[in-house]
């Protein structure tokens, strides 16, 4: 299958796409060490200095990360390039930027980049109070010894919302942090595509797939998943990834969740509307 993108240039499509994104944001602006943050003050419901949650990735999941810069939720956010880590210098100046004197909360999806740099850059912050919370709901590469283990995916919004609302009303970063890995450590996720992820900046897709068939386990980069199947409707489909899912959570009857139906930047509303149901 053939695909294009809108772009100016293959050389400024992510810069011209960032600003875009940044002047249409009720809430953002762009600082040149690499981050984008919030206009308004960090503050709790009552007018008090609040705890920062920040995050970060690869550019190409919008509207995570940036889009989900604001009140209540993330106080900045760190873009790399096109499915690539944002570097420890982006994630460093952010969090020392964050900081109200209470403290910062590095929300982190488990890819060995985004790992590695926000390592990195709480030792080069070490002035700065912070907590990680790692996220890792996707369960196509629980087991994989070849990788970091579960991957963060679609949980990491649960995640930043909840933490976002947290110190919004005013918890310590302690309480913060907690409530965010309790989040993020009962969340458990998986990925069907019924396409090829596609890079805009190479026009390429990440992976091969034939008519008719879907891939099984793939990853929010275009990575391929586990195994090609046959394309069944989407029942069957929403019933073998449930299958995968509810035992991994240990769920039983009457058990309450959240459930969350993400697109992966390729699925329409009326498709997901669907699937929910």
């Amino acid at each position: 299958m053939n695909h294009s993108a809108f772009r100016n240039s293959q050389d400024t499509f992510l810069s011209d796409a960032l600003a875009g994104l940044i002047a249409n944001h009720p809430d953002a602006r762009w600082h040149d060490v690499g981050f984008i943050g919030r206009t308004t003050p960090l503050r709790t419901a009552d007018g008090d200095p609040a705890v920062a949650v920040i995050s970060g990735g690869g550019s190409g999941h919008e509207p995570m990360h940036a889009g989900f810069v604001g009140q209540g939720m993330l106080a900045a956010a760190c873009p790399g390039l096109l499915f690539t880590s944002p570097n420890a210098v982006q994630v460093s100046e952010a969090t020392q930027w964050a900081d109200q004197g209470r403290g910062v909360v590095h929300v982190v999806k488990n890819y060995t980049g985004d790992v590695m740099n926000f390592t990195v850059a709480r030792n080069a912050a070490e002035a700065v109070d912070t907590r990680t919370v790692l996220v890792a709901d996707d369960i196509a590469t629980d087991g994989n010894e070849d990788g970091p283990g579960r991957r963060g995916t679609g949980a990491t919004i649960l995640v930043e919302k909840i933490a976002g609302a947290a110190a919004y009303r005013g918890d310590d970063v302690d309480t913060v942090a907690e409530l965010g890995k309790r989040a993020a450590e009962n969340s458990r996720s998986m990925s069907v595509a019924l396409g090829a992820g596609f890079m805009p900046t190479t026009g390429r897709e990440t992976f091969d797939l034939e008519a008719g068939q879907m891939e099984v386990g793939v990853g929010i980069h275009g990575e391929p998943g586990t195994h090609t199947e046959q394309v069944d409707s989407a029942s069957a489909i929403v019933n073998q990834v449930l299958e995968k899912i509810v035992p991994a959570l240990d769920l039983g009857r009457g058990d309450e969740v959240v459930c969350l139906v993400n697109g992966l930047g390729g699925t329409t509303p009326l498709e997901l509307s669907l699937l929910f149901g």
